[in-house]
């Protein structure tokens, strides 16, 4: 697992492993990384399926509970096959946007 921290982003990215092995990483290091946004970069992984996804989903949503982005970048898996709640982009440069975006929204309180 690598994981890449600029400013107040930390990207992960997993070379080889399963999903679930590496949303228990995450997990495992998520003291360290719970004041970050969070871009999770699946780019790597061959094969990825909504079920995979659905994975990050728990931690997703603690993390966004606690008013942090939390993103997935990958273009292997249609929106239309994940649940509402979950972020996912296509690029990584939108995921920076994205990010961006959601600490405007968080300074300004929406």
């Amino acid at each position: 697992m690598i994981f890449n921290k600029e400013g107040s982003i930390t990207i992960i990215t997993q070379e080889k492993t399963t999903v679930v092995e590496f949303v228990q990483g995450i997990e495992d290091k998520y003291e360290s990384l719970k004041n970050d946004n969070i871009i999770v970069n699946l780019f790597s992984l061959e094969r990825i399926t909504a079920d995979d996804i659905n994975e990050f989903l728990r931690i997703s949503n603690a993390h966004k509970a606690s008013r942090h982005s939390f993103v997935i970048v990958t273009d292997k898996v249609s929106y239309e096959h994940i649940p509402e709640e979950m972020t996912i982009v296509p690029t990584l440069q939108e995921a920076y946007d994205l990010v961006e975006m959601e600490e405007i929204e968080r300074d300004l309180d929406f």
